[in-house]
């Protein structure tokens, strides 16, 4: 088939590898819930000078309830990088009077320090970039802007982690084995030193957990060595079935 005919389909594939269509509605009930809480909390809290939401929560949302598995998603990557790039954001902004470069600046900067911080979150980016653009809104009144940042994102975390006891996802996440099937610590013939030189050799980064690896490729151990027993134990007939009907024959002959 012409790779232009098969683009229709690849377009509305989803690319996150386990998506399903349950995952995603209620993934849409979870952003549902955290964010309208987290809304009305804070517009209650706050006054009316002070922002209820900021929009990088928005991108949080996302990651929280649709790739609770994400290390991105995590409790400390969603505050930490939050609240840490919007610090540094503000930082930028009162240090540099060219906007696009105290943009450029911000952003950079938040995505080195939530690298050092180990608390990578894309939305933080977001999170740099707001206190660069709203600057002059709230220029001598930083807190009104962090508060914001600090609040949305430890209510949507508490909001998740309460959520996802009922969603079927674990949160914070751990790499756990599949309920009722037994595997090995680490996959069949392979290491995690295996697994961390071939992550090396790569020179790329994944969102995926060490942890989560080892527990796929066991996972798919168990599947391949489950295929190949059905494989092995259908050759073992066939190979069966011709001896007898070589056997028939070589009876029909002597009679």
């Amino acid at each position: 088939m012409p790779r232009w005919k098969s683009l229709p389909k690849s377009l509305f594939t989803p690319l996150l590898a386990g998506a399903s269509l349950r995952d995603r509605v209620i993934a849409s009930f979870g952003a549902l819930a955290g964010i309208g809480i987290a809304g009305w909390i804070c517009a209650t809290l706050f006054p009316v000078s002070m922002p209820w939401l900021i929009a990088p929560i928005g991108a949080s949302a996302v990651l929280l309830f649709a790739v609770p598995a994400s290390p991105l998603a995590q409790p400390w990557s969603i505050v930490g990088g939050n609240f840490l790039s919007a610090v540094f954001g503000v930082v930028v902004a009162q240090a540099v009077s060219e906007p696009a470069l105290a943009a450029a600046l911000a952003v950079s900067t938040a995505i080195l320090v939530m690298s050092l911080l180990r608390c990578l979150h894309p939305p933080g980016g977001a999170a740099a970039l707001s206190a660069v653009l709203g600057w002059q809104g709230f220029a001598g009144h930083a807190a009104d802007y962090l508060v914001p940042v600090l609040l949305n994102s430890l209510i949507l975390v508490a909001i998740g982690m309460f959520f996802h006891r009922f969603s079927g996802h674990s949160y914070p996440h751990r790499a756990r084995p599949v309920d009722g099937k037994t595997v090995t610590p680490e996959p069949v013939g392979l290491l995690m030193d295996d697994i961390d030189g071939a992550l090396a050799d790569l020179g790329e980064t994944f969102d995926i957990s060490r942890e989560d690896l080892a527990l796929l490729l066991t996972r798919a151990e168990v599947h391949a060595a489950a295929r190949l027993a059905k494989v092995q134990l259908a050759a073992a007939g066939n190979k069966m079935a011709a001896g007898n009907d070589a056997e028939r024959k070589r009876a029909r002959a002597r009679l």
